[in-house]
């Protein structure tokens, strides 16, 4: 769990501080109040997917085990099909507002859709005070991710990311190590993933094929800028472009530097930079290569992590013995200290000490993070009333921003200095336009 302090939120003080916020109890979720007559909070809750397909199918899919399905949103209901089918009862829709308008009976929502669909997604659902459930990264922008915490804490919703490693045991054994001192001081981690796997490095296409009959090309824009629709975005391939996905760091980051940001109470950086196969107008780079500073922390000492995808790698430590595999199949992360390296996988799974003999004479300390029973089991726990979700948007938000920025420096093509309490990149004025990208007309959080 995040190391913040935490509240157990009762169902009387959930009440009323809802009550307070929104001024009517409509935004209260059913199981929070228990009349008499009704089902107890134990009841299963019932949870609406924004987003039906590919991801969405898994999220719903792992939720449904604890929950009621009844209802499903997608603008492409030919990717939705397979939810249909399983969930044949749930009422469907293709615009969110109109399932957020008809169904009172929701209680929590899954959002798993494009990146620049998530915020307007989940804050539809949070103003009405239910439980939300978002894919990573939380949100495409800055802007947003502060807007959805501001709205979280308002409402007193239960929410979560969907980077499930922060749930399991290799995390919370990877943070412990640190701060058991395993390999002293850390100053420097490298990061890497084997992404992007779809298309990067392009231009607009110039073709305009026909809509297909099972695509809501308007609703699946939503806040994005206008443009014709192309099969090179959706349903597979927009994480390549800078309208409607965040590249292979926001895809694998939200990942592959919790681990980092965890152990290391990293915050926000105060100076990001990037080198990249070329800055292109509509999409991300084929490869970047993207270093963050972060301050002092406490008596922890500066850190500079070092971000590599597209094929780039970190050099190999001559303290990995040979034929063994840096990380895993997805990327992988080193951390450098003063007495030594640590590495582990995509998720903080799989932590080593390297060399092999350095981890055979080290002595394990207790791991003294509770297991998480898993990302999704722990968001359903807190829509329950119980504690917050490990990954809550008061974690997920500020790992969020971390990404965010990298992407900034990368479209930027020099060097940003960010001040996190102005929310401004003091030395390039023009990042404004990425820190808080303006809305498509009649789209607004």
């Amino acid at each position: 769990m995040a190391t913040m302090k935490r509240e157990r939120c009762t169902r009387r003080a959930f009440l009323g501080a809802a009550a307070g916020a929104a001024g009517v109890f409509s935004v209260v979720p059913r199981y929070v109040i228990a009349k008499s007559g009704e089902a107890p909070p134990s009841e299963k809750l019932n949870v609406a997917g924004v987003g039906a397909g590919g991801q969405a199918f898994h999220d719903l899919s792992k939720v449904a085990l604890q929950c009621n399905i009844v209802a499903l949103c997608d603008a492409d209901w030919n990717r939705a099909k397979e939810a249909f089918a399983k969930w044949p009862d749930a009422k469907q829709y293709k615009d969110f507002r109109v399932m957020l308008e008809k169904e009172k009976g929701i209680d929590a929502v899954v959002v798993a859709t494009p990146d620049h669909f998530h915020a307007v997604a989940a804050m539809g659902a949070i103003q009405l005070g239910k439980g939300v459930y978002v894919e990573k990264p939380m949100a495409h922008s800055i802007g947003e991710v502060r807007k959805l915490m501001e709205a979280a804490r308002k409402y007193k919703v239960p929410t979560q990311m969907g980077n499930q490693g922060h749930s399991f045991y290799g995390c919370r054994m990877t943070k412990t190590w640190i701060e058991d001192g395993a390999i002293g001081d850390v100053t420097e981690v490298h990061c890497w993933t084997n992404r992007p796997t779809w298309p990067q490095g392009i231009d607009r296409p110039t073709d305009t094929p026909p809509v297909p009959d099972t695509l809501d090309w308007n609703i699946w824009l939503g806040p994005a800028p206008e443009r014709p629709y192309n099969p090179v975005y959706c349903p597979h391939n927009w994480r390549g472009w800078y309208d409607f996905g965040c590249g292979a760091l926001g895809d694998m980051g939200c990942h592959i530097l919790d681990s980092p940001f965890w152990a290391l109470n990293l915050g926000s950086p105060t100076r990001v930079s990037a080198e990249t196969s070329g800055i292109m107008k509509e999409s991300f780079p084929k490869w970047s290569l993207i270093k963050y500073e972060f301050p002092q922390r406490g008596k922890m000492p500066p850190v500079t992590l070092h971000w590599y995808d597209g094929g780039k790698m970190p050099e190999r430590p001559p303290e990995l013995e040979e034929g063994l595999r840096m990380g895993d199949s997805d990327g992988g992360c080193l951390f450098v200290g003063s007495k030594g390296k640590l590495m582990c996988g995509t998720y903080g799974n799989g932590s080593r000490l390297i060399p092999e003999s350095k981890m055979q004479a080290y002595k394990q300390p207790e791991v003294p993070y509770p297991r998480s029973p898993g990302q999704h089991e722990e968001w359903i726990a807190a829509c329950k009333g119980g504690q917050p979700a490990g990954a809550n948007f008061d974690y997920a938000g500020p790992l969020t921003e971390v990404v965010s920025l990298g992407n900034i420096a990368l479209r930027c093509g020099q060097p940003i200095e960010w001040d996190p309490v102005e929310m401004k990149v003091k030395n390039a004025p023009d990042a404004d336009q990425y820190v808080s990208p303006k809305y498509r007309e009649g789209w607004t959080l």
